[in-house]
């Protein structure tokens, strides 16, 4: 009953993105952006939620924050490499966005090991190799285990942790999240559908198109 409660809860939130993540004809060139906001009085403008700050390492052994990320548009999720369920589905499904973009300087990829304690920067770094993939795009991070779960809860408002009901001890959303260049969430989709993913990339062009006409106003 406790790991079909997680998993009704984990719904909501991806279910509740989706439903948000269907612009109206009024929306349709701007991607809706996510989570809370307020009015800031003192800024006289609307503050919304952003992606905390956070430090971990690469494959490559190199920190990564989100200065890593500064005037990029990034897609994250959650992984880890022994995970036997979804994960081999959506690594396939972020190949195509890594192919789709890989020579575009403006876009990154951030993978977040839910398993810090087996997925070692050797053995990501192993991982990313087997994928024939570079640092330079895509990022298979690890570190301390309670921040990755906490980032992922607060600032990607997906589920990671551990479940010792779960097929390998561990329970992570499928979800490829969408982050401008402000570290705002823009879009998330599934991304063990297909379908959903052809949607996120053709979510990126349209980001990357308003980032440009906004830079050239």
């Amino acid at each position: 009953m406790k790991r079909v409660i997680k998993i009704i809860i984990n719904s909501l939130f991806v279910g509740g993105f989706y439903s948000c993540g269907a612009p109206s004809s009024q929306e349709a060139a701007t991607l809706p952006i996510y989570g809370e906001r307020h009015y800031d009085v003192q800024l006289q403008d609307t503050v919304y939620h952003q992606i905390a700050d956070f430090s971990f390492v690469n494959q490559d052994s190199s920190v990564v924050t989100p200065a890593t990320f500064e005037d990029k548009i990034y897609v994250a999720d959650f992984f880890f490499t022994s995970c036997p369920t979804i994960c081999p589905v959506m690594k396939k499904e972020m190949l195509r966005v890594y192919e789709e973009f890989k020579d575009n300087e403006q876009v990154a990829i951030l993978s977040h090991t839910i398993d810090p304690e087996y997925d070692t920067v050797g053995l990501l770094h192993d991982y990313a190799q087997r994928l024939g993939v570079d640092s330079d795009t895509w990022h298979f991070v690890t570190g301390d285990k309670d921040k990755i779960f906490d980032i992922g809860l607060k600032s990607y408002m997906v589920t990671a942790m551990e479940d010792e009901e779960a097929p390998g001890g561990l329970i992570h959303s499928g979800a490829f999240i969408l982050v401008d260049k402000q570290r705002r969430i823009r879009g998330t989709y599934d991304g063990t559908v297909a379908e959903q993913v052809d949607v996120l990339i053709n979510d990126i062009r349209r980001l990357l198109q308003k980032e440009e006409r906004m830079a050239s106003s």
